[in-house]
């Protein structure tokens, strides 16, 4: 993911990459494959080590004054103390998800953001992702009625960059790594669920959420498969009560809209969503304006619903999700 938020700054207006810190000495070379769900499989420059400067320990970045912002992309179980670290030196923070795979984690790093402190924003790049960015100002607006119900999936092969994922006390599992990002999507939509039902396992489960102002079912699909060379599929389903609007990742266009019979092709941005959430958090940074960014407090309350969900899944029953504020 670091290499992934170089590649998003290079496209965001007023940006210069002036430091770069890692703990494995050869990353500092300015060059990384490409790897993930969503990248292009290859290798590519980063960034000139000439230019740019480089070390292996944060403190020696964060001490740095043309530092103004840091990007966390360093292990789940790092993110906190690195957070208050750069905040404390006075850096703006993007960290990325999951912020913490505990909220009592993430309560400590909200009681050092305050609305005076320096901004720290938890990195939900689906809210920007094209199609998933207008479904929500559809779900917003009102202008296709009321949601009757929702799908959101999202399944792959396991993560095989790294054994960081193979520890659920580190990583939290797909149930945190990845199944996120719907339930990110979820509290968008519709606000944090009152009650979950969970199936399945922290590596593949599938969820059951009562929200407010949908009468039928909301439901999340997010997993690891089995197969090391399992597709990634990202898709959702929501039923308004004037249209139905689909997105599959692997279809062009990826996302479409059925209204009285007739389809309508949204028009989508062509930035990626961790480019466009890169250019949002830079003209934040810039204007010092957050309004429109995520906040900690949201990420503190999609933790909690995701605990829900753990405790569903191991008690096996509906369980009540504690409410943020």
């Amino acid at each position: 993911m670091g290499a992934t938020h170089v590649r998003a700054y290079a496209k965001a207006p007023g940006c210069r990459l002036v430091a770069v810190c890692d703990g494995d000495p050869e990353r500092l070379s300015g060059r990384a494959p490409s790897i993930g769900n969503l990248d292009p499989v290859g290798e590519s420059t980063l960034f000139d080590p000439a230019a740019v400067s480089t070390t292996l320990d944060p403190e020696a970045m964060l001490r740095d004054d043309r530092v103004d912002l840091v990007s966390i992309c360093t292990p789940t179980d790092t993110h906190v103390e690195l957070a208050i670290r750069a905040l404390e030196a006075g850096k703006h923070v993007l960290v990325e998800k999951p912020v913490a795979i505990s909220s009592r984690e993430v309560e400590r790093l909200c009681a050092h953001a305050t609305p005076e402190a320096p901004m720290c924003v938890p990195a939900m790049c689906m809210r920007w992702w094209p199609g998933w960015d207008v479904l929500a100002g559809l779900v917003r607006s009102g202008e296709y009625g009321r949601v009757l119900s929702a799908r959101f999936e999202r399944v792959g092969a396991p993560p095989a960059w790294s054994g960081f994922y193979a520890d659920p006390g580190r990583s939290g599992d797909a149930l945190f790594d990845l199944h996120i990002h719907d339930v990110d999507m979820i509290h968008r939509c519709f606000g944090a669920p009152r009650r979950v039902r969970s199936y399945g396992r922290p590596r593949h489960v599938v969820t059951m959420y009562e929200c407010d102002g949908v009468d039928g079912v909301v439901q999340g699909e997010g997993g690891w498969l089995t197969d090391p060379e399992a597709p990634f599929r990202m898709r959702y389903r929501v039923e308004f009560e004037g249209a139905l609007a689909e997105f599959d990742l692997d279809a062009s266009p990826a996302m479409s809209l059925l209204v009285n019979g007739r389809q309508r092709r949204p028009v989508l941005s062509e930035m990626t969503g961790w480019e466009a959430q890169a250019s949002a958090v830079v003209r934040a940074v810039g204007a010092g304006d957050r309004e429109g960014l995520p906040t900690l407090g949201e990420a503190l309350a999609v933790t909690r619903t995701i605990e829900a969900e753990a405790e569903s899944l191991a008690t096996s029953r509906e369980v009540e999700v504690t409410r943020v504020g």
